[in-house]
């Protein structure tokens, strides 16, 4: 294995990490798959959940996504996403709001396929909410 892999995660507003990683998860449309140094090119679509990046130091990140692409190539992994944050960047009032209007949209979705999206998305705000709260109280 190389020394790592760099990591790039970007969203329309801004450049959200740029470092060296041991390994960076991430949510594939097919599923989870891992990253690490020498890892084969690929490209693939991302579905709404979280991004692990292991740095250097064996230290995990994480990061929600919503959406988008990631480009796994000699020169590292970059993640083109619709949306990305720090999920420390989260409050337990905006994910329970953001639940909230899901399960709205869901309500009124038209088809299968835009139900799937909508549950899928809801589910990665449901587990970020069940994540939230167990790093706070292990926390205390």
């Amino acid at each position: 294995m190389a020394d790592g892999i760099k990591i790039e995660i970007v969203s329309p507003e801004r450049l959200v990490i740029s470092e060296q990683a041991r390994s960076v998860t991430v949510p594939g449309a097919d599923g989870y798959f891992t990253v690490m140094g020498d890892h084969a090119p690929l490209m693939s679509t991302l579905k709404p959940g979280f991004i692990t990046v292991t740095d250097l130091g064996n230290v995990a990140h994480v990061f929600y996504v919503r959406g988008g692409f990631a480009d796994v190539a000699p020169a590292g992994l970059t993640i083109l996403a619709e949306e990305a944050r720090p999920v420390a960047d989260f409050d337990r009032n905006e994910i329970e709001a953001l639940i909230a209007a899901g399960m709205t949209a869901l309500q009124a979705a038209a088809t299968a396929h835009e139900q799937d999206r909508l549950q899928n998305e809801i589910d990665a705000w449901k587990n970020l909410l069940l994540d939230a709260s167990v790093s706070r109280d292990t926390a205390h």
